[in-house]
């Protein structure tokens, strides 16, 4: 499988997530922005970049801490592993990881 096709098929994967847990989400398709998905909820809006099998680089995680946002927004970075069922959730901002459907 191509490194594209990986990516697009994780990104579906986060986007059911956020879904099952109440956000209508959007993809930013082939946008080369800085986050692949934006997810609005009654209360909140999440940002969403999505990896596979590695966290993102320096370049990356500072485009993400510097990009302005709203306060009810959360930044995260969803990593997809091989083989693992859920993603490992970063929330940028905090030190925090967790484990499984945000």
């Amino acid at each position: 499988m191509n490194c594209k096709r990986k990516g697009t098929r994780n990104e579906y994967k986060s986007i059911r997530l956020l879904e099952a847990a109440g956000y209508i989400c959007t993809r930013a398709a082939a946008s080369l922005g800085v986050f692949d998905i934006v997810a609005i909820s009654e209360t909140d809006i999440l940002l969403v970049q999505v990896k596979s099998n590695r966290r993102e680089s320096a370049v990356e995680r500072e485009q993400i801490e510097m990009f302005p946002c709203p306060t009810n927004a959360r930044k995260l970075i969803h990593v997809w592993r091989d083989r693992i069922a859920a993603p490992y959730v970063y929330v940028i901002g905090t030190r925090r990881a967790q484990e499984g459907n945000e």
